[in-house]
């Protein structure tokens, strides 16, 4: 029955909003608007074999690697900068400065040097917008250590790389992961924005190709399947939280005096 109920509650309003926009679409006779029957039934005759293979699969794989760069590089930069308050004071104006810039403002600029029609200019993209969450969120966790548990780990001399992964990194890991999160999402959206730019193949330059062309219900297909893609990744990045994370939630729990 609990399942039950947090599956309701999952899909009750998505189930609401997909019922609501059949019946407002329904006989709609506008070019831009077109019944949400005839998107569903475009929707396997678009997304096929091929535009699977050639479009989507390369979008998230440019995602996945944009992404554990900006993972790996921000946990460890962040890490660095959050443990040092001379390195601290002396990136922070420098972080905020980067951190302000839009990334899909960098697009052109990373393109002249990278190429618009590779996958580097795409890569880096996704990563400098994924870095910035993940760096900063790793930066508060580590400063928000308790000195207490470093104390407790000097007392018993621990080793600093025992320290470090068994302390820092996991007293820092809820920060950790709320940046992760944020990054996620922001990935998602450059992946998009990336390919606008001069890309013949991906996800994104499908949609604007469906756009050009004026092929309106094949265009609302490609919106939906990023949509879709988004919910699938954000399902994937919970459990793997949901696993990793579990001796927060028993801390967490504990705290509270629940059982």
């Amino acid at each position: 029955m609990n399942l039950l109920r947090r599956a309701l509650l999952a899909l009750g309003l998505p189930l609401v909003l997909v019922v609501l926009w059949w019946l407002l679409s329904l006989g709609s006779t506008s070019f831009f608007w077109p019944p949400l029957a005839t998107i569903v039934q475009a929707f396997p005759e678009t997304w096929t074999a091929d535009p699977i293979l050639h479009d989507v699969l390369p979008s998230l794989a440019r995602l996945a690697v944009g992404y554990l760069v900006a993972l790996v590089v921000g946990v460890a930069a962040g890490t660095a900068i959050g443990s040092s308050r001379t390195l601290r004071a002396l990136c922070e104006p420098t972080l905020e400065f980067f951190r302000a810039i839009p990334p899909p403002v960098l697009i052109p600029v990373i393109a002249l040097f990278a190429g618009y029609t590779g996958w580097t200019a795409k890569v880096v993209t996704i990563a400098l917008g994924c870095l910035w969450p993940i760096l900063l969120n790793t930066v508060e966790g580590v400063r928000s250590v308790d000195e207490v548990l470093r104390d407790t780990a000097r007392s018993y001399r621990l080793g600093r790389l025992t320290t470090l992964r068994q302390v820092v990194l996991r007293g820092a890991s809820p920060r950790i992961a709320t940046g992760a999160r944020q990054a996620l999402s922001i990935g998602v959206i450059l992946m998009v924005i990336s390919e606008l730019f001069g890309a013949n193949r991906g996800l994104g330059a499908a949609i604007v190709q469906f756009q050009r062309s004026f092929a309106v219900p094949q265009m609302w297909t490609g919106i939906i399947l990023l949509g879709l893609i988004g919910v699938a990744l954000s399902g994937l990045f919970r459990l793997v939280e949901h696993r990793t994370m579990a001796w927060y939630r028993g801390l967490r729990q504990s705290e509270r005096g629940q059982p």
